[in-house]
């Protein structure tokens, strides 16, 4: 009896040991990769695709996040974007408490969720409110810029080494302990800063900026790719004003602030190299304003080349969307989705018709797409609870696809249009097919288009010559081929509606007669998923 119960115990320690082994045994660290000029972002070493949403920015305390989570099961997302404040991590010079991360760690888990985790730091929408007290006390040491005109700016200095050394002690810190603590990579990225830059000065204007100012530009700035990048005339060095003109302040600044969170990143990534990015509030697409009316020095569309020179380390610079009307939307898509650059869009505005974008991200090979504000906060449930549907209803389709989806566009195999504000049909070019896309609330050919807001959307998804997988709401479709059979009379030979389950296709029913008459299928207010293999004759 006594040999069984040793067995017996033995067992179950071994069992014990097992187990904890395999809680902390850590798979691939996430990462972007790159081919083509297409990116992944690779969690558990395959493509994963963001279906994000950000809380607000006093919402990671334990006390909050209950009605966090409550948001998380609403929306089916599967990545949570949070902040994690510097002034709460290090409340004394050197003495870090990670008790606030431990937590989002742990709850996380529990929620089956991955994060991103947001360092609110020496920037948070351009000022240091997130710098601990210790800091802000001693303002000597630790100073924010000086305007033009010797007025006092709320915005840090990102021109002082005492800064940044401060701000990669802190960052490291955070870095060391999540390679500890987050084996499992709960932690997929991590933004670093937020939306760093200066409002109510285009630059520092301190003696000690001056200086750097009138003397010479970076090598790497004057580089002829990079002069011809920026739209600037070659030349062969001087300084700022001499090479850069009436853009030589933001360049400036923008070279400053990338340099200091270039070098946090780095040190960062020395640590535990996770993905990181930066985001960007958005200066106006069209019109190329001067940076007198945007955020100065943070990575808008114009500064990006400066960004990538000054801070190789960084990942990706992402937009975060609050601009209205397609026109502008789209444009910033198109100018973030670059070779060099991975499409994620970390914050839209939490309003139904930005839904319809997270087609667009992932038809441009997007990594991820995320609203921001998702926790009530205050707010009515049953009114909050409508302000997230849009997405909601987006993400519960096309989370059991995900990981297809996001291998498809990696491949580049997906296409898409958005409804605009004209309504007007736009036309997807497959190669051997065209698709007509028609804008209308039903989704029926022969119904009266019924138009609210453009809201309307169709993803496809090209399996080969002739089959495709079709997702989307508020519109109508009908192929038409091209090229060689040009003029030929064509149907469909399918025309299959399901969904995903765990990546695999499940059959509802197959349309045909009345729902494929007239053209082809239609979809409605809910999106809905369609497998679709057409012939010419």
């Amino acid at each position: 009896m006594r040999t069984k119960v040793i067995i017996l115990w033995m067992v179950l320690l071994l069992s014990a040991i097992g187990n904890t082994f395999a809680q902390n045994t850590s798979g691939p660290i996430p990462k972007i990769i790159e081919k083509d000029g297409r990116h992944a972002l690779l969690v558990d070493g395959k493509p994963y695709l963001v279906l994000g949403g950000q809380i607000h920015n006093s919402s990671a305390w334990p006390g909050m996040l209950p009605q966090v989570w409550t948001a998380v099961e609403q929306m089916h997302l599967n990545t949570l974007e949070a902040p994690i404040y510097w002034e709460q991590i290090e409340p004394q010079p050197g003495h870090f408490d990670f008790s606030l991360v431990n937590t989002l760690l742990s709850q996380a888990r529990q929620h089956k969720v991955r994060l991103v985790l947001l360092w609110f730091a020496t920037w948070k929408n351009g000022s240091n409110h997130y710098m601990p007290e210790w800091m802000k006390h001693d303002a000597a040491k630790f100073p924010n810029i000086t305007g033009q005109n010797g007025q006092a700016i709320d915005s840090p200095s990102p021109n002082v080494q005492a800064t940044m050394e401060a701000d990669i002690k802190a960052f490291t810190a955070v870095m060391q302990y999540l390679k500890t603590a987050d084996p499992q990579h709960t932690v997929i990225m991590v933004q670093v800063e937020n939306e760093s830059g200066a409002w109510g000065s285009v630059r520092d204007y301190s003696a000690f900026a001056q200086k750097l100012f009138e003397g010479a530009v970076p090598a790497e700035l004057i580089k002829p790719a990079m002069l011809k990048a920026l739209n600037v005339p070659v030349v062969t060095g001087g300084s700022w004003q001499k090479v850069f003109g009436d853009r030589a302040d933001e360049y400036f600044q923008a070279w400053s602030v990338a340099r200091f969170v270039g070098q946090v990143v780095a040190a960062g990534k020395a640590v535990y190299a996770l993905p990181m990015y930066v985001n960007a509030a958005l200066r106006d697409p069209l019109t190329n304003p001067m940076a007198n009316n945007y955020e100065s020095g943070g990575p808008t569309d114009n500064v990006i080349p400066i960004w990538k020179a000054a801070a190789p380390a960084l990942d990706l610079v992402a937009p975060d969307i609050y601009l209205p009307g397609s026109e502008r939307v789209l444009k910033v898509l198109e100018l973030y989705n670059r070779p060099d650059n991975a499409l994620f869009v970390p914050e839209a505005a939490l309003i139904g018709d930005n839904a319809k974008y997270l087609y667009e991200v992932v038809a441009r090979g997007g990594i991820g797409f995320s609203p921001f504000g998702i926790d009530a906060d205050g707010q009515g449930a049953a009114k909050h609870a409508e302000r997230l549907a849009p997405f909601a209803q987006e993400y519960a389709a096309v989370a059991p696809m995900m990981w297809k989806l996001a291998e498809w566009a990696f491949e580049g195999k997906i296409k898409s249009v958005v409804e605009r504000e004209d309504h007007a049909g736009q036309t997807i070019d497959l190669g051997a097919w065209q698709c007509m896309v028609s804008f209308g609330g039903t989704g029926r050919a022969n119904a009266a288009p019924v138009y609210d807001k453009p809201t309307g959307k169709l993803m496809i998804v090209k399996l080969n010559e002739n089959k495709f997988i079709l997702m989307g709401t508020g519109c109508h479709v009908t192929f038409k081929p091209t090229g060689a059979n040009t003029g030929k009379a064509w149907e469909y030979l399918e025309v299959e509606e399901g969904h995903y389950e765990n990546g695999v296709f499940k059959l509802l029913r197959i349309q045909n007669g009345d729902e494929t008459d007239w053209g082809g299928p239609g979809f409605g207010a809910a999106p809905s998923v369609l497998r679709v293999a057409v012939v010419a004759r």
